[in-house]
């Protein structure tokens, strides 16, 4: 079979402070036999239907270019191209209003105000809701700590306009802070093909609040906490059980998992952290590409 790992076009920044794990899996795959290779998503000369199988893992710039990646993956299943994870699936979490779907289901979800197109910043009425004096609010579509602003009740005055220019462009969210991002950490689980493979804690750096690696955020590996795991694959049974990959971010609470998000798209998988990281990715690849090639 013939295999595609689907990239973009400059991983830019995101790759600071961490190995390069995009060459790594392409390399280890390779050692396996496999016949892969690049392609960057947006590229309008690949036959993508000479693959029998596309591996979605960084088209980082997807959010940036959300309507060409929509329909991008129509064309992907108009042309009956297997993707992985798959591209219904894709489609559903690009968008972080899947959050309401995940609540829906009982799991605990950081409180969230969606905020439509067109709306206007409305300091206190946010801040009321969320019942909150510390609000974070981004885009609903997003990556990368993309237009996140961090947000205190005395000084929300001065994001009036500039928000209120942003809601004119797309829909966001606001969420109240929660002061364990800093004091704990966020919590990343991963998993292959449903089955848990390892956990690392990410912290921010001093005076910050963003924990992703290419902000100065730090990656710890550690063994999942009992209780936690069992929350994060209560996760990943509703929502992730036909994906190659999935990985469940979230804030410990009061001894509970609240879900920050459940990224299925485009997610770093701390590959580098594991010893056996490699070689579970593969096994559950092979086991789900042997089987519906059958």
């Amino acid at each position: 079979m013939k295999f595609a790992l689907i990239t973009c076009s400059s991983l830019g920044e995101y790759t600071n402070n961490a190995d390069s794990e995009d060459d790594l899996l392409l390399t280890f795959l390779r050692s396996k036999g496999m016949d892969i290779r690049f392609e960057v998503w947006t590229d309008d000369r690949v036959d993508w239907k000479q693959y029998d199988w596309l591996l979605i893992k960084s088209p980082w710039d997807y959010f940036d270019r959300i309507e060409e990646f929509y329909q991008w993956l129509d064309r992907l299943e108009g042309l009956s191209v297997k993707v992985l994870n798959p591209a219904s699936i894709v489609r559903w979490n690009a968008d972080k209003s899947y959050l309401k779907d995940v609540e829906s289901a009982n799991i605990p979800v950081i409180p969230t105000l969606w905020i439509e197109k067109g709306q206007a910043f409305e300091a206190e009425t946010f801040f009321s809701q969320l019942q909150t004096d510390h609000l974070i609010v981004k885009p609903r579509v997003s990556g990368g700590a993309k237009n996140t602003f961090s947000i205190r009740r005395s000084e929300a005055g001065r994001y009036t306009e500039k928000l209120s220019a942003l809601f004119q462009a797309e829909t966001f969210m606001a969420q109240p802070f929660i002061p364990e991002i800093q004091t704990k950490g966020e919590w990343s689980f991963l998993f292959f093909k449903g089955v848990y493979s390892h956990c690392v804690l990410k912290t921010s750096r001093e005076g910050d609040f963003r924990v992703q690696h290419y902000l100065g955020g730090r990656i710890h590996p550690k063994e999942a906490p009992p209780h936690l795991l069992e929350q994060a694959t209560r996760v990943v049974e509703q929502f992730a059980t036909d994906c190659l990959y999935a990985r469940v971010d979230g804030l410990e609470i009061d001894g509970k998992l609240w879900l920050m998000e459940l990224e299925l798209i485009e997610p770093f998988l701390f590959l580098f952290t594991h010893p056996q990281s490699l070689e579970t990715y593969y096994q559950a690849l092979y086991q789900i590409t042997e089987a519906r090639s059958a």
